[in-house]
């Protein structure tokens, strides 16, 4: 499949379970393949690559649903191999992207882990990036930061990046979306879910 046709699959999907709008620049699906999954741009300059899909290819998918203000966002990297989408990160042949996703789960675990209703965003983002380095990743995304808050528009986000004091308690809900890679890798790995605290414990929506 083209990218552009992953895209338009992706965003009439949502728009028929009930979806109004797209509340990241009017984009409801940034898709990358291939050496594409290590770039991380702004929806104001993205565009879908006119590339397609390989027999043994990974590929992002980044969603940005909107129903009556209420905001989704998801993200998943999908290994292609022999012409089919794996199901499981068990089943993957090529070791450097098992691995890749391997430590995408690891990170989530991690989250889950080490926070708190007292931990800032500055400490999330401290720690996440450290222990990014001590697995031998690096962290792609463009702004240096892991996730924000979940608002009603885009321009009142917060971020998981460095300088901001806010306890992760004080938003309804927060991303949590690592975009990481291998050093001198050409292939980038991105898992996102929306967090939020239930009684006192970190959950995911």
């Amino acid at each position: 499949m083209n990218l552009i046709d992953v895209r338009h699959l992706c965003e009439e999907k949502m728009l028929s379970l009930g979806a109004d709008s797209f509340w990241y620049w009017d984009i409801g699906a940034f898709v990358f393949s291939g050496d594409e999954t290590t770039v991380s741009v702004s929806g104001r300059e993205y565009i879908t690559s006119d590339r397609s899909i390989g027999s043994n290819d990974m590929i992002t998918i980044d969603l940005s649903p909107q129903c009556n203000h209420i905001w989704g966002d998801y993200a998943r990297t999908i290994v292609i191999e022999n012409g089919k989408a794996a199901d499981s990160i068990e089943q993957i042949q090529n070791d450097e992207w098992r691995n890749g996703l391997l430590m995408e789960e690891r990170l989530h675990r991690e989250l889950i882990a080490f926070v708190t209703p007292q931990t800032s965003f500055e400490e999330l983002y401290l720690h996440i990036n450290d222990y990014i380095i001590e697995n031998g990743f690096i962290n792609l995304d463009f702004m240096g930061n892991l996730g924000h808050s979940i608002v009603k528009n885009k321009d009142d986000r917060v971020y998981i990046e460095k300088g901001n004091h806010a306890l992760l308690s004080s938003v309804d809900f927060f991303t949590f979306e690592p975009h990481i890679s291998i050093p001198n890798s050409k292939y980038g790995y991105k898992k996102e879910n929306i967090y939020y605290f239930s009684d006192g414990k970190l959950a995911e929506l």
